[in-house]
């Protein structure tokens, strides 16, 4: 990797203000103080040591989860400075850690070229949200050691041997008073890990988590890059064409782009600035898409696969089954927010598009082959979005004349307002009916299904709008599918799916969560569905109230509390529900419905990498992968019906 040269020491680490109200309000700094927030200060540690790698300096990265939840960042890169800070008197060490905002990633006269970490807060927010964090370097010759407790320093930097390595490592135990839990997912951690390993090519990142009895451990090393990245997200889909197609050009602002295109209806496009998922998109984003719709109707038409009467292809048809990752290096970033989720500075838009329409048009024609079956998927593509435009009109027209466009099997609620309404899919008319006469009438409306819904996964637009399972859903959501979703016409603030606890049910859930990310994906992203949870097991006896429990663990605990008032077990009656229709309308609302005792689980987006690969395995085309992860997981299952 080539070496960003500059002088890289104390006149170089530039100080902001000083450190302020982390500790009273760390959720402007990290997010939250959930577990997404814990590990975000993995991610502080990891950036500075990645930044190094981009700037040529940092070859490897080891973290560790030690016992206790400690955890443990090293890295072979240039080592923080260590001689004292001309404006704060500090060594330049302790200025990172304990002053907002000072770091070498500020302005033309700094330390980095290019830096995910723009604002420079990392280290001291770290610092200020830990119990204790202890910062060791190896550089000129020595290693420093300087220790701090919940930002304040407790051991200044000394000077406890020689060294002729060079780097950085830091240890540190979050603040137990401040985090919801310490406790860090090691999964979630390795998907990071691996992700950055791909956007910086060459760079080896180590995890271990050394809890439990069990080690665990993944390395991850791409000389490949992005073309590494986009065969790791395709490995369970049927590819076009064998090898990605790479784009990599130099400059102020360094270009990478993998693409490959899949049988799969569905497109997964993954854009970086300075290794940061902008996972709002922004001007890379766009220039990419202008490009690509650009290079590929201009090949079809020079090549008369597009005749002269022909429209143009849209973008989106364009798009069907395409995975691609866009990765740029910009100096000075500009980022909506402390986020850092969509990239605005609009000359790199320019720049993009030019660099796709440079090097994809003359892959295209070095590749006729690849460009051919590319192209008839595009045509085939936007047969179906016509056949979806003209079946679209046909519902709106039926529904039109049957004088509402509401499904006829809907019992709505009487309430306008979509954030105090909700509506319940309910599986059978059976349950449908209870729900019906269980619910509150003024918020609550319920949508029977019967049946077996299609698997989108393996259909187009076209197909959903025909089908008769699906299109009540769409009609009683009431803001459309895919492209032509719109979030604000929504009619009701919750979306309920309310299925059997058992096989068959999991399977109606896992369908229609399928079609939600697939056709209505901003439902997901904006917090609109919801999983209802029904009860499992119904314990009864004369003279008691009926308890309810919703898992294998309430079913104990309820156990064990009857003993204590000297009810037992073989005097009670335990019934496990197989599915909704066994309960009646006031036990439905009493356990299932009543804002005041239901259990609702909130559908979330948190890794859409993750989210598309499951999807993929679950209702994609290919078995190998169903059937392993059905091997891997199968010691899970808790309830299974036979």
């Amino acid at each position: 990797m080539e070496k960003f040269e500059h002088e890289y020491g104390a006149n170089q680490i530039q100080v902001l203000e000083g450190l302020e109200a982390v500790r009273k309000r760390p959720g402007m700094y990290i997010g939250s103080v959930s577990v997404r927030g814990l590990h975000h200060l993995v991610y502080e540690i990891v950036d500075n040591s990645v930044d190094e790698a981009l700037a040529g300096y940092c070859k490897n990265i080891h973290v560790i989860i030690e016992p206790g939840n400690i955890i443990s960042v090293e890295d072979d890169g240039r080592g923080i400075p260590v001689e004292i800070h001309p404006k704060t008197g500090l060594s330049t060490v302790e200025t990172v850690y304990t002053v907002l905002h000072a770091g070498g990633k500020f302005g033309g006269d700094s330390g980095y070229k290019v830096s995910g970490g723009l604002h420079g807060v990392g280290s001291s927010v770290v610092n200020a949200l830990s119990e204790w964090t202890e910062v060791t370097v190896q550089r000129d010759g020595g290693i420093y050691q300087i220790s701090f407790e919940r930002g304040k320093t407790v051991k200044p930097l000394t000077r406890i041997g020689d060294s002729d390595k060079t780097g950085t490592k830091v240890r540190f135990f979050a603040d137990g008073t401040i985090f919801e839990t310490l406790d860090y997912e090691y999964e979630v951690l390795e998907k990071r890990f691996r992700e950055m390993a791909f956007l910086t090519k060459g760079l080896r990142i180590t995890i271990e988590d050394l809890r439990g009895e069990t080690p665990q451990k993944a390395e991850f090393c791409y000389e490949g890059g992005l073309n590494s990245f986009v065969e790791f997200l395709n490995k369970n889909k049927e590819k076009l064409h064998n090898e990605p197609i790479y784009i990599d050009k130099a400059g102020e602002f360094p270009i990478e782009i993998a693409i490959q295109y899949t049988t799969s209806y569905n497109e997964n496009i993954y854009s970086f600035v300075n290794n940061i998922n902008t996972i709002e998109g922004g001007t890379h984003l766009e220039g990419f898409k202008r490009g690509l719709t650009k290079v590929f109707n201009d090949y079809a038409r020079s090549h008369n696969i597009l005749k002269e009467k022909d429209q143009n292809l849209q973008g989106e048809d364009i798009r069907e089954g395409i995975t691609a990752v866009i990765s740029v290096k910009v100096k000075e970033p500009q980022f909506e927010g402390q986020t850092k989720t969509k990239l605005g500075n609009s000359e790199v838009t320019g720049l993009v598009q030019s660099a796709v329409n440079d090097a994809l048009a003359t892959f295209l024609e070095e590749n006729p082959s690849v460009a051919k079956a590319i192209l008839e998927k595009c045509i085939s593509a936007s047969r179906a979005r016509e056949a979806a435009r003209k079946a679209r009109e046909l519902v709106r027209k039926k529904n039109a004349l049957e004088g509402s466009t509401l499904p006829g099997k809907l019992a709505d609620c009487s309430g306008k307002d979509p954030e105090q309404c909700e509506v319940y899919i309910v599986e059978g008319d059976s349950a449908g009916g209870s729900a019906k006469q269980g619910r509150d009438r003024r918020f609550q409306a319920i949508l029977p299904l019967w049946g077996k819904m299609l698997n989108v996964e393996k259909s187009r637009a076209d197909k959903i709008y025909n089908n008769d399972k699906l299109q009540p859903v769409i009609l009683a959501v009431g803001a459309g599918i895919g492209a032509d979703f719109d979030i604000t016409k929504i009619r009701y603030g919750k979306v309920i799916i309310m299925a059997d606890a058992d096989v068959d049910g999991a399977h109606i859930r896992t369908l229609l969560l399928t079609f939600f990310y697939r056709y209505m994906r901003p439902l997901i992203e904006n917090g609109n569905v919801y999983l209802a949870q029904p009860p499992l097991y119904k314990l009864s006896k004369k003279g008691m109230e009926d308890i309810y429990c919703y898992t294998d663990e309430d079913l104990e605990k309820s156990y064990k509390e009857l003993e204590k008032k000297g009810i037992a077990r073989d005097q009670l009656n335990l019934q496990r529900y197989k599915g909704l229709g066994e309960m009646n309308p006031e036990q439905l609302w009493e356990t299932t419905m009543n804002p005041e005792t239901r259990i609702l689980v909130k559908v979330k987006l948190e890794d859409a990498i993750q989210a598309d690969e499951i999807f993929t395995v679950l209702m994609g085309d290919e078995i190998a992968p169903r059937r392993e992860f059905i091997e891997k997981n199968a010691k899970y299952v808790k309830n299974l019906d036979i």
